[in-house]
């Protein structure tokens, strides 16, 4: 392009920097991971910031004859490592892929935004904390009775209430979402009532209306009311959940299906505590770095879910009579049937956390290890489901009633994937033996070519009778058959002559050249299988 620099600051219009900008455009305060080969590049100030924070070198890319451009990048197989110090450090990350395969286009790769991540939203087991949930809360703040939603992404929770401020104060202080959503002209009053401590992001206030957000729920759940979440009459808590919806689908994150159920907090159910209490009873945290908190006398769980369960019982202490009986008739089961106790330990810490790896299967974001981990967790409910029919505690049997070990689907896990597969698809050995012919032969070449090889060498030796017959390969015509001249007479007539030397001759065979397409071919064809 003629013109290199619009103005000063700029970053110089070359093709490249063309779609960069026009997609940096659309996510002004995000940093933007641009996808480039096997690199996610970061340009501008966005470089500089970048390079701070993940201590790499920042350096320079030269945008025509008089551009130059601050640039930072990092192997696209490092983001695992990398994104969670850039959520953490507290910053909205778009993470740009390519959506087309470079050699398949002689243009400019398209790329565009494939994930907005946020410390409220995100599936990245490094960036989430496994004992704690990771919340997203919707504010809609009113003078006298505000609406607030909380949703875990990666766990599929999805909860409503409304009520005073000094109630949402306490939620606040209960479940201490990592970022907040509001009305755009509420900030300064939201922080005024709550502090500044949050990470806020925030929109026009047509977001935060009820037919927009009943809208959006309806839509989302497929159902033509919301009285079956038993919120239909949370006016101000609809608003606030539509809200949230709508961040999740700014964000990017438009396969939630996990995110099946809107629950209803419950405020005369609990007692609820203040920040004040919280802070002094040192429940979840203390001031002095060496304290022991409540929570770590307490906490003996041996799964992430138990972890998260522990923390909000007692946060939000159980006011109603009934299900604290319920709770301690299951205590008192296990410490009378210690035998029944260590079986659910065992079997228990064979499901891990199941909730966030079936998060990941409804977002297509599992990965084949996290598969094989999602079969054994679904199998260890087998002995648990079995348990809790046998102990003769009404709650237990209605628990186990609700646990459903998926049987058909882990019998196709069991069946159509490796024992012991990568993290990733593209290392190979995902799909087990038995399940694809074509990928079982196309293995068999780029594994066994070497044996491939040898039988072909015997098989043509035997035909011919040139008991000197040798196969090899060269950059100039791949593999080929070697002939003396003592034995060039027994040569078939099929066989194409490519190159005669002193000592020898050289062919190829239509055999030979399907050999050599298919082994050059192999890993890429195993892919896409």
């Amino acid at each position: 392009m003629s013109k290199q620099v619009k103005e000063k600051g700029e970053i110089a219009e070359t093709p490249l920097m063309k779609q960069y900008n026009a997609i940096k455009a659309k996510y002004p305060d995000a940093l933007l991971l641009f996808r480039v080969g096997d690199f996610y590049e970061t340009f501008g100030q966005d470089a500089v910031s970048t390079s701070e924070i993940l201590g790499i070198v920042l350096t320079r890319r030269a945008n025509g004859a008089a551009a130059y451009v601050e640039l930072a990048g990092f192997p696209h197989h490092a983001l695992d490592t990398y994104l969670p110090k850039l959520v953490r450090a507290g910053h909205r990350v778009a993470i740009c892929d390519q959506l087309e395969d470079p050699k398949l286009t002689k243009k400019i790769v398209k790329r565009g935004v494939t994930e907005l991540v946020t410390p409220g939203v995100s599936y990245n087991d490094k960036v989430l904390e496994n004992k704690q949930n990771n919340f997203l809360a919707s504010v809609h703040l009113l003078p006298k009775s505000s609406g607030i939603a909380f949703l875990d992404i990666s766990t599929g929770e999805f909860l409503v209430a409304q009520g005073s401020n000094d109630y949402i104060d306490k939620l606040l202080q209960t479940f201490r979402p990592s970022e907040i959503i509001i009305q755009k002209s509420k900030r300064g009053e939201f922080q005024g009532l709550f502090g500044e401590k949050f990470y806020i992001n925030t929109f026009e206030d047509w977001v935060f209306t009820i037919d927009f957000g009943q809208e959006l729920l309806l839509r989302h759940f497929n159902t033509a009311s919301l009285k079956g979440f038993g919120v239909s009459e949370m006016t101000n808590g609809i608003i606030a959940a539509g809200a949230a919806l709508h961040y999740l689908a700014e964000t990017q994150h438009d396969k939630v299906g996990h995110i099946c159920q809107l629950s209803r907090i419950e405020e005369d159910h609990h007692v609820w505590l203040d920040k004040f209490t919280i802070r002094n009873l040192e429940i979840l945290g203390s001031a002095n770095d060496e304290a022991s908190t409540l929570i770590g006398v307490l906490d003996k769980t041996i799964s992430p879910m138990g972890s998260r369960m522990m923390r909000r019982w007692l946060i939000m202490p159980l006011k109603d009579r009934l299900p604290v009986n319920e709770r301690l008739d299951v205590v008192e089961y296990f410490v009378t049937h210690q035998d029944a106790a260590e079986l659910l330990r065992q079997q228990i810490r064979m499901i891990g956390d199941l909730e966030r790896i079936i998060s990941k299967v409804a977002t297509g974001r599992i990965n084949p290890r996290e598969l094989v981990q999602l079969k054994r967790a679904l199998q260890a409910m087998v002995p648990i489901r079995e348990l809790c029919f046998a102990s003769g505690v009404a709650s237990m049997q209605q628990m186990g009633d609700q646990l459903n070990p998926c049987t058909l689907m882990t019998g196709k896990i069991e069946q159509q994937i490796h024992p012991d597969p990568p993290v990733a698809v593209n290392k190979g050995n995902v799909i087990a033996a038995g399940i694809s012919a074509e990928l079982d032969e196309i293995r068999e070449l780029a594994h066994s070519g070497k044996d491939y090889l040898i039988r072909l060498q015997q098989r043509e030796s035997e035909r011919t009778g040139i008991p000197s017959l040798k196969i090899a390969y060269n950059n100039v015509f791949g593999y080929y058959l070697e002939v003396t001249n003592t034995h060039k007479d027994k040569v078939p007539p099929e066989w194409d002559r490519k190159q005669t030397l002193v000592n020898c001759e050289r062919y190829i065979t239509p055999e030979l050249k399907t050999y050599e397409e298919k082994i050059l071919n192999a890993e890429e064809r195993m892919l896409e299988i």
